[in-house]
């Protein structure tokens, strides 16, 4: 008997602790993790995030935004550092991006959102209404107002959807939930050449793509543009609950005393581990090493999985990868699983792999021979 909502299909398995890229289950069986916690623990269990977490602890962990906080002073700097940017803090990538609809809405005085077919959001109310998937809002009565879908990698779609109205086009850089979808470069580019022709807030959800996940510290970083807004939660803190929205300072007065807050946002707890998570990846060739592990992961699994007849393509960008396959993916996550790695699902036919920035060479090459034999077993 559960006393809890049946929301989640949850595997029969729990796990009771961890270290590095590791996960032990209670049974006390280690398991490599190459999902992160949904893109979450980017740095793996890390020793040093853990001992920021405890200090703070030790002090204080809940101060409300009534006061000053020279932790969010410092988060922000360094979430800001070589943009014209300002921080909000609160708990989810959700709620980034509904603090993100408020702002470019306020900011604008326009209603009209346009984002994009098969995206994904958040669950919340605005986020679902943001959110180009139909399945997500079933049942849940009418949504909000003034949200259009445009193909995606498509701009004549978005231009096709502008009217007097339009506050804000809203995208991912990856759409990860729907099948590790990379955007194309010069479709990016002009994009945000028309949206600042316009006069129209460019809003790129970096919640899951954010934190180095792609390679950098922000994956708007290799498409050369500079957004008017950017949301992050998920690898901020490394696994404590964050969120944050990021917006240029010529946007700041939408955002004055009373328009928005959050009771946790910018909790002590939180603050404390984004600090240290942002010193880490910020550690001089941290995200060279990742572009480099980026392209052994890649490479192994092409020559592992080259000539399997059920897998249809490998894709991604930096350590968000999807391998597009023809088989059933339930079975292939909990063969995986047997064999003692974590993977995960998107879209409708995709292996979704998000591992640890911190993954050893010896590591890619254990879950690269562990998919092997898993997408043997399958066929």
């Amino acid at each position: 008997m559960s006393f809890l909502f049946q929301n989640y299909n949850r595997a029969s398995i729990e796990f009771v602790k961890a270290e590095g890229n590791y996960l032990m289950d209670s049974e006390g069986r280690a398991y490599l993790d190459f999902s992160s916690g949904i893109g979450v623990t980017n740095l793996g269990f890390h020793p040093q995030v853990q001992a920021a977490l405890l200090r703070q602890a030790e002090q204080i962990w809940h101060s409300p935004n009534l006061y000053l906080s020279s932790l969010q002073e410092k988060v922000a700097e360094e979430l800001v550092a070589g943009y014209d940017y300002l921080a909000f803090f609160c708990n989810s990538g959700a709620e980034a991006n509904e603090a993100a609809i408020k702002l470019a809405r306020k900011a604008s005085g326009k209603q009209g959102i346009i984002s994009f077919q098969q995206s994904f959001h958040g669950r919340t109310f605005g986020a679902m209404a943001a959110t180009g998937q139909e399945k997500i809002k079933i049942g849940f009565g009418d949504g909000l107002s003034h949200f259009s879908y445009a193909i995606y990698n498509d701009l004549a779609s978005v231009k096709a959807l502008v009217n007097s109205d339009t506050a804000a086009v809203m995208l991912e850089l990856v759409q990860g939930e729907s099948g590790v979808l990379p955007a194309d470069e010069q479709f990016v580019q002009d994009l945000a050449d028309f949206c600042r022709q316009n006069k129209i807030l460019l809003v790129v959800d970096e919640v899951q793509t954010g934190m180095g996940r792609t390679g950098k510290l922000y994956s708007f970083e290799h498409y050369d543009i500079v957004p008017d807004i950017v949301t992050l939660a998920k690898g901020l803190a490394n696994g404590v609950p964050v969120g944050a929205m990021l917006g240029k300072k010529e946007l700041a007065s939408a955002f004055n005393y009373g328009s928005h807050g959050s009771t946790f946002g910018g909790n002590r707890l939180a603050m404390a581990a984004a600090l240290e998570t942002l010193r880490q990846l910020k550690t001089p060739d941290f995200m060279e090493e990742v572009q480099e592990k980026s392209r052994l992961l890649v490479g192994e699994l092409q020559t592992a999985l080259q000539g399997n007849p059920r897998v249809l393509a490998i894709r991604g960008l930096g350590l968000m990868i999807g391998i597009e396959t023809s088989s059933n993916l339930s079975v292939l996550v909990e063969k995986a699983r047997e064999k003692g790695l974590i993977v995960l699902t998107a879209g409708t036919n995709v292996i979704r792999l998000l591992p640890p920035l911190t993954l050893s060479e010896e590591e890619i090459q254990r879950g690269v021979g562990t998919l092997k034999e898993v997408f043997e077993e399958v066929d």
